[in-house]
């Protein structure tokens, strides 16, 4: 294990910006905005705004001021993010991010996290980049999923030295966390996670107007919003060429899940992570590797939900036929699928009640 600093060379940033002077925009499409995916008008004003405003040394500074190292695991290159709290009776928690995210989903809540103003609960922050993903780098061989990502965390923890902790997740860390308490469970005091997901519900009938909102909304998401699920499952290195050579192309990609009203240095750093990194084929590995894991049971350690609006619609009967210990579950009506960065405040306590209330509570 060795410290790590992000440096990208000043070449990296001059031959991107050169990419962004000559880029090529598709035509509008006809019709209303969205319909036929990504608008023009969105994607060019994200590279006006990336090629003249945006500053990467600035966001690179930001990283940087929180502690990282590298690491290898399982022939993985790992890296990290390591923050401790000051408190010494704090619990030690890993976090995982998931696409188009990357470590930078939580540098909102870091500080909140490590040292809460108003007292209370403190944690140990172990923030990684998924194997594949940013700064751990591209995969070098198949077979990288959500039990091996898991087991690798579970590794992790044990090189820092934590005999217990918890597991916190987004997205792909949703499925990562509860796993990191079926591959460490005498470990892992609980799973908090933003997103339950489960069967979608085949032959399940909803029995009030919630559960009937929830199934139209995840409709809604696979008949408008899965175009890329479905590629990134099936054949994703076709377009990976696409994306490795085009930063246009990765951003108007990537915005299929940014989408509007997201803060663009937020949506721009992300993405550059993926650029700089050249980790946007392996990273879409991921859902080819999940697509061909067999089934796995259930987490038996505590889980917790923190659902947020404009985000996969979780309902809770649905999610106990396949989470069997679901001990906390609170829905927001604030944004949302990235709510580290959306609403911090609000995941930040609900991570913090979850976490008070194992510790608190009956020994498991």
């Amino acid at each position: 294990m060795k410290a790590s600093v992000i440096d990208i060379a000043q070449e990296d940033l001059d031959d991107l910006r050169r990419r962004l002077e000559r880029a090529r925009f598709a035509l509008d499409a006809p019709g209303e905005l969205w319909d036929y995916g990504v608008p023009g008008k969105l994607v060019r004003e994200l590279v006006d705004y990336w090629r003249d405003g945006y500053d990467w040394r600035r966001w690179e500074a930001e990283l940087n001021r929180h502690p990282q190292y590298e690491t290898v695991i399982d022939g993985q290159r790992i890296h990290f993010l390591h923050v401790r709290s000051p408190r010494p009776d704090a619990l030690p928690l890993v976090l995982s991010h998931g696409w188009p995210g990357s470590v930078a989903e939580f540098l909102d809540v870091i500080e909140p996290l490590t040292e809460p103003a108003g007292g209370g609960l403190a944690f140990h922050l172990v923030i990684p980049s998924l194997p594949g993903f940013g700064f751990s780098g591209p995969t070098g061989e198949p077979g990288w999923n959500v039990p091996r990502i898991a087991r690798a965390w579970a590794t992790l923890m044990r090189q820092l030295g934590y005999e217990r902790y918890g597991a916190v997740g987004n997205d792909w860390g949703s499925y990562i966390a509860p796993e990191v308490g079926t591959a460490d469970p005498g470990a892992v005091v609980g799973a908090h996670v933003t997103q339950l997901f489960d069967g979608a519900g085949t032959g399940f009938t909803p029995q009030n107007a919630e559960e009937e909102a929830a199934l139209a909304g995840r409709r809604w998401g696979r008949d408008h919003l899965d175009a890329y699920g479905i590629l990134h499952r099936q054949q994703p290195h076709t377009l990976a060429h696409a994306l490795m050579d085009s930063p246009v192309g990765l951003l108007a990609w990537h915005l299929q899940i940014f989408r509007e009203g997201l803060d663009p240095d937020f949506v721009l750093t992300n993405v550059m992570i993926y650029w700089l990194t050249g980790t946007a084929p392996s990273a879409m590995r991921l859902y080819y590797e999940f697509d061909r894991t067999p089934p796995r049971p259930p987490t038996t350690v505590p889980v917790g939900l923190a659902q947020f609006t404009e985000d996969w619609p979780s309902v809770r009967r649905l999610a106990e036929l396949e989470h069997t210990n679901i001990v906390s579950w609170h829905e927001y009506d604030r944004p949302g699928h990235f709510a580290a960065h959306q609403s911090p405040d609000l995941l930040v306590a609900d991570v913090r009640g979850f976490f008070t209330k194992l510790l608190d509570g009956p020994a498991r």
